[in-house]
């Protein structure tokens, strides 16, 4: 990416009343949106955008301002704002910072093969379309479909006060089908994602036709199904059902900003036994072609495989700059923004439990009865004491140790460590789920995956018999 603008200059000014470190993020993205709706392309819109956010850390307080006009004068003004905030002994208004390039050589296995900025539009319109008629076409029921396709080609540089130049490039391509199915009087949906950090070649892989057809096979399966028993039972959560309840009921809670304010069911935990010895928990930006995966973090930090509980035991946090100059600790490469215009924070990437041991068939032949989760939908979850509520959008009855009969309105409502502490059974597969991670008014590309494991008893929520 190359410059119109003085970049030593910017950073002396952002240091001259002071502080312990500052850095300037500069982002380039070109972001396309396919939209089929009412059977019918509905919207297809493009753009280009760049600009920059500009951050200065002194002690534990930060300061952070960004603009889209790329020019010195524009950054020189932008300066005189963030390092308004800092006060005291002139630390940088003399230094001169001499950046060094960061080499962030990609991974063979993570180059994308089929860029889509190289792929006709019309092309990638007719793959949303002809998705659109396979949902449909699968069954009278279906009422209605929404297909969205999602591109986005982003480019980061970033130039650090302690001299580093680092640069990523990121290529994300999303796409989703969302069915309505209805009849005798019920209504019911499917939803199925694809998508990575990665090219066109990712519908090789993931055909979006298959997707529709999964997306309307549930919602047409789940208008037979009966209401689910509510009560408390053993519940085996398949690894299709990805990772929602790592996500949320854990992950968040381990997100060092959370942490440190007591906002976290966590809190000052390090070092304990937080779940079962079979519960190892990572997050690692390092997998190829993962939703949550890049090259760097959004502060220059490389990505990296954290073990954030191994066998049970707590090991650290999610950390970005500012949260580990607070503990003392270093970056785990977890700080992420949306854009250049939000600060980043620490944030997930692809949080997993790793596989056990045990094969999926035997955890589901050893309990006798309870509720098979195949597909997880949203959920809420309270960080402070680890309470949650989660959807389940396609489940089953087990009996005698095998899949049953499938059940709608079905809820999952529990407490993160509680749960943790209590899975018996863990899987020897792996099943991986995408999704955009909201926090702080911001979204982050995450995947989220865990093995089929049971959990020996927790409330469902459905009808009483």
């Amino acid at each position: 990416m190359s410059f119109g603008f003085d970049v030593h200059a910017v950073m002396r000014r952002v240091l001259r009343n002071g502080g312990d470190y500052a850095d300037l993020f500069l982002e380039r993205s070109a972001p396309l949106w396919i939209l089929c709706e009412d059977d019918r392309l509905e919207k297809v819109i493009a753009g280009r955008e760049c600009g920059a956010g500009l951050r200065i850390i002194a002690g534990t307080r930060t300061a952070y301002a960004y603009t889209n006009e790329l020019t010195t004068a524009s950054l020189l003004e932008l300066a005189d704002a963030v390092s308004g905030s800092v006060s005291g002994k002139d630390a940088g208004g003399g230094r001169v910072i001499t950046f060094d390039r960061v080499q962030t050589r990609p991974r063979p296995e993570a180059v994308v093969k089929q860029p889509p900025q190289h792929v006709d539009t019309d092309r990638k319109a007719a793959l949303v379309s002809r998705a659109n008629r396979v949902a449909r076409a699968f069954d009278p029921r279906v009422r209605q479909v929404m297909v969205t396709y999602r591109e986005s080609r982003q480019e980061v540089t970033i130039f650090t006060s302690d001299g580093r130049m680092v640069e990523d490039s990121r290529s994300y391509l999303t796409a989703l089908v969302h069915v309505v199915a209805a009849g005798n009087g019920v209504i019911q949906t499917g939803y199925e994602p694809v998508g990575g950090l990665t090219g066109m070649e990712l519908f090789e892989r993931e055909p979006l036709d298959a997707a529709a057809e999964r997306a309307a096979r549930r919602a047409v399966m789940m208008l037979a199904a009966r209401k689910a028993p509510a009560g408390r039972m053993p519940v085996v959560l398949s690894s299709e059902a990805g990772g929602t309840m790592i996500h949320e009921a854990v992950g968040h809670g381990l997100e060092a900003d959370l942490a440190q304010s007591g906002l976290s069911v966590y809190s000052g935990k390090i070092g304990q036994q937080i779940a079962s010895p079979l519960i190892t928990v990572v997050d690692d930006a390092t997998l190829p072609g993962r939703r949550g995966s890049f090259l760097v973090d959004d502060e220059g930090t490389p990505a990296q495989r954290t073990v954030l509980v191994e066998r049970g035991v707590l090991r650290t946090y999610l950390y970005d700059r500012l949260t580990a100059l607070k503990d003392g600790a270093r970056s785990t490469g977890n700080g992420r923004r949306e854009s250049y215009r939000h600060r980043p924070i620490p944030r997930m990437t692809n949080t997993m439990i790793l596989p056990g041991e045990t094969r999926p068939a035997d955890i589901l032949r050893s309990t006798p009865k309870g509720l098979y989760v195949r597909k997880m939908g949203g959920g809420q979850v309270n960080t402070v004491n680890g309470d949650f509520v989660f959807e389940v959008s396609e489940g089953y009855l087990i009996e005698n140790g095998r899949i049953g009969e499938p059940v709608r309105g079905a809820t999952l409502v529990g407490n993160g460590p509680a749960v943790l502490q209590s899975i018996d059974l863990i899987g020897s597969d792996l099943g991986f789920s995408i999704g955009t991670c909201g926090k702080d008014g911001q979204g982050s590309p995450v995947s989220d995956a865990q093995p089929t494991l049971r959990i020996p008893e927790i409330t469902v929520g459905g009808e009483v018999e």
